[in-house]
């Protein structure tokens, strides 16, 4: 960000920032034993750069030896369900280069676990560039008591789940490089058949037009 204006074409958006892993424990009803579970890491949006779209769901290149976790490998392992796995709409920031997406992933507890995040930059959205838009930023929430709760962060810490609540991670997008005006109505249109963005996000900040 500090040395965009000098070096422009070698610059990127901001990104997600974190892993967004998913820490759950309890006792498998099956067996009785313990389990330590690690979801994720759950990639986010990286930034777009001068000559391209930032890329979506994409793990911090400083972790290349991680890998995400497979929704069957989870359900199989531990009582959890994973209702959602999906790109997070919306997420990456508007700009002549739209900043990557990001994911949501809500898991389901089956019977009852504990589950902890240390996720970051919920607060500060990843940055768009010279005249891009900044991308969402990382959020939690829990869904218990038949309602769902929007977290202030990211730092969960042995919050306890009955079975039928469900933690949703949404991790942020990528920010945006250069004016949304500028970037073509074509790729404004592919994005809105691919479900990229929503229609309303295409109308506000790209000026689109059906």
């Amino acid at each position: 960000k500090a040395l965009a204006p000098a070096l422009p074409q070698q610059a990127a958006g901001g990104h997600h920032a974190d892993l967004a892993v998913i820490e759950v424990r309890g006792i498998r009803p099956e067996t009785g034993e313990f389990f330590v579970a690690a979801i994720g890491p759950t990639g986010g949006g990286w930034g777009a750069k001068a000559i391209e779209d930032g890329h979506p769901v994409t793990v911090c290149s400083n972790d290349g030896d991680t890998h995400n976790s497979p929704s069957e490998r989870i359900e199989a392992k531990y009582p959890l369900l994973v209702e959602r796995y999906s790109l997070r709409q919306d997420s990456g920031g508007a700009g002549t280069w739209r900043g990557g997406l990001g994911a949501e992933i809500v898991i389901e507890a089956l019977s009852p676990v504990e589950v902890s995040t240390p996720i970051e930059r919920t607060r500060c959205k990843p940055w768009g560039i010279e005249g891009g838009a900044d991308g969402m930023a990382n959020r939690v929430a829990l869904y218990r008591n038949g309602a769902w709760e929007e977290l202030e962060s990211g730092k969960v810490a042995n919050v306890r789940l009955e079975a039928g609540d469900k933690i949703r991670v949404e991790t942020g997008g990528g920010g945006g490089f250069g004016p949304p005006a500028a970037r073509s109505p074509e790729a404004v249109a592919s994005d809105l058949r691919n479900g990229y963005i929503s229609l309303e996000h295409a109308q506000a900040e790209y000026g689109y037009r059906a």
